[in-house]
């Protein structure tokens, strides 16, 4: 009995040992599944942030993606997701002509005027530019697109931007001869489309509207942004395109501001400066242009409003890089607060000779500039006449050679313009 008694503790003790093992057993078991699944919603947890930042931030090679160019339209705040950033506003004299360069990526806005196209492309082929994924002709005046024909001949070009208006000109047809020639189509611009360049973004702001003859108001607007840092160009936009723009419900606030139309006094009027609101201003002059750009009243404003300013005139290419969040410029603000001095006078009107189709500014305003009190320096400053974007005359309202195109500018801003009367109306004098 006693021997049977023992064997069964044995047994007992055995069988208790031998659940002991099979719980150790299985907890280790438990423990080595869960650290799989930690491992995989890790994993998972990543894969998932990995697309979301491929989905929300096309970065790197983007050619496909940027060649169809519309994405929607919100603009980015996230630093983070920001690319480098280089603005360039190349001196081209009196004209426009911009580079936006970011991540390999190039954007071309204007071109200056036909004697500028080669000083473009040299200025591009020394940035590395072999391609460009936009070229926008804010407007059909000469000192604006007259160097576009070059640029598109020697560039390949993904998309090219410009307004739905034509102007009847050597240098318009020119754009339009060198695009066909290349098989290109106009993209034009519709308000609130954004696009993508490299890690930055480009939303259209204008035109907003039908602006007929007025070249100027037809400027195509774009807003530049990458990360926290904008940048505002309107191309010649005067007040009423302005008015236009602040109600379209775009927010337009920016850290640099290209003036529009050269620094004129019809454009970047008070309630369009304070809407924009900007650190900087760069101004793209030619150095005594007979226009006077820029003019004493834009001067004033950016002045009293604490504004930098920077000039080509004064300053040449000047260069803004942006990282999302600082800009840095290449040079120091000017200092000098100097309206601009048209060429030329009343008196030696008859031995100027105005431009013609291929040098056409298509200004509106252009003429006599206010002394730094913001008064005129003429006579004849209250009496208004009409002029043409390519004609040597001035006129007044009704006259038949307006048909084409028709400006209004003081009759001293016509003089100074080097312009003479129309023996067809009979203007004042």
């Amino acid at each position: 009995m006693k021997s049977k008694s023992g064997n069964k503790k044995l047994w007992i003790a055995v069988i208790i040992f031998v659940l002991m093992i099979a719980g150790a057993i299985g907890n280790h078991s438990d423990n080595k599944k869960e650290k799989p699944d930690r491992e995989s919603s890790v994993a998972t947890e990543a894969q998932t942030e990995t697309e979301t930042e491929s989905n929300t931030e096309p970065g790197g090679d983007t050619e496909d993606f940027v060649t169809e160019g519309v994405i929607s339209n919100t603009y980015k705040t996230d630093s983070s997701s920001a690319g480098q950033m280089q603005v360039h506003f190349i001196d081209v004299g009196q004209g426009d002509a911009a580079l936006i360069a970011c991540d390999g990526h190039y954007m071309l806005i204007d071109a200056g005027n036909n004697d500028k196209g080669t000083t473009v492309q040299s200025y591009l082929m020394s940035q590395g530019v072999e391609k460009l994924d936009y070229v926008i002709g804010t407007h059909p005046d000469a000192d604006h697109i007259g160097g576009l024909d070059v640029v598109i001949y020697k560039f390949d070009c993904d998309t090219i931007i410009m307004p739905d208006v034509a102007n009847d000109t050597r240098t318009y047809d020119d754009v339009v001869q060198a695009m066909k020639s290349k098989g290109y189509q106009t993209t034009y611009p519709v308000v609130g489309e954004t696009y993508t360049l490299g890690g930055a973004t480009f939303t259209i702001v204008a035109p907003n509207a039908d602006y007929g003859n007025d070249m100027n108001d037809w400027s195509v607007g774009v807003l530049v942004q990458n990360g926290n840092n904008r940048f505002l160009f309107t191309g010649d936009a005067e007040e009423k395109a302005e008015e236009d723009i602040l109600n379209n419900g775009i927010d337009i606030s920016a850290d640099v501001y290209a003036a529009a139309h050269h620094g004129s006094k019809t454009a970047t009027s008070q309630a369009f400066l304070d809407k924009v609101s900007p650190t900087y201003v760069v101004i793209s002059a030619g150095e005594g242009n007979k226009y006077g750009h820029p003019h004493a009243e834009v001067l004033n404003r950016l002045r009293a409003a604490g504004i930098s300013v920077f000039r080509t005139d004064e300053q040449g290419t000047i260069v803004a890089t942006s990282d999302g969040n600082d800009i840095t410029w290449n040079c120091s603000p000017s200092e000098s607060w100097k309206a601009g001095e048209p060429t030329g006078s009343s008196d030696s009107t008859t031995n100027n000779s105005t431009a013609d189709s291929t040098t056409s500014s298509g200004s509106s305003d252009a003429g006599i500039a206010a002394d730094a009190s913001g008064s005129s320096n003429s006579d004849s400053s209250s009496v208004m006449v009409h002029i043409t974007d390519t004609g040597s005359k001035y006129h007044s309202a009704g006259c038949s050679y307006l048909k084409k195109s028709d400006h209004e500018v003081t009759l001293s801003e016509a003089k100074n313009m080097g312009l003479t009367p129309c023996s067809r109306c009979n203007p004042p004098q």
